[in-house]
């Protein structure tokens, strides 16, 4: 029945954020992590099903890709009129992506590392979690860096930095405070239902 509830809200989301977006290309490079993440966990549900709380913060982050595609990152309607409000220099959607960037990744990594029995000690599995997350963010900037390079100006909306000169950085920041959140205020959650496993 979740699985079903799951698929449903995933397609429906993605066929809103498929039409009419801002630009295709744009809408492209955002979404295509998605469905890259669906293509992993089809084949995965089998052999490693995870827990319902990882499964469910995957599909918010997915929600959270598709949104920034339609719009591109830098004119969500709700963070604009956000920036409006508080008198922001930019529209800051985008760094909700960067902190789900590190959060979600977290927990996966913990999901897996915990069951697969990788690290047995906590503070080093820990450490390890978080610093694959913020090695993970790193890489993604490369990405963005390198379309931005192959496409020229079409990659801006892509970029979203706005103008920002730190957008990099605060981008890795974000991820690597999403990925701390994620394993102070989750762990215990997630315990529960890798014991049921």
């Amino acid at each position: 029945m979740l699985r079903k509830i799951w698929i449903i809200i995933f397609c429906i989301v993605l066929i809103w954020s498929a039409i009419n977006p801002h630009d295709y290309f744009t809408w492209f490079l955002e979404v295509i992590p998605a469905f890259i993440g669906v293509f992993v966990l089809w084949k995965t549900e089998k052999s490693f099903p995870l827990t319902v709380l990882v499964y469910n913060l995957i599909l918010i982050h997915m929600i959270i890709l598709m949104i920034g595609g339609h719009y591109t990152y830098a004119e969500v309607p709700l963070f604009n009129t956000i920036k409006d409000i508080f008198e922001l220099g930019r529209n800051n959607y985008d760094k909700i992506g960067h902190l789900a960037q590190g959060f979600v990744p977290a927990m996966i990594a913990r999901e897996i590392f915990i069951r697969k029995k990788i690290i047995t000690s906590k503070p080093w599995e820990n450490f390890l979690i978080i610093a694959f997350c913020l090695g993970f963010s790193a890489f993604y900037e490369l990405i963005e860096w390198w379309v931005a390079i192959g496409s020229g100006e079409s990659a801006e909306a892509f970029l979203g930095t706005q103008g920002y000169i730190w957008d990099t950085q605060s981008d890795m920041g974000l991820a690597l405070l999403g990925a701390i959140i994620a394993l102070i205020s989750l762990s215990k959650t997630h315990n529960k239902q890798l014991n049921k496993i």
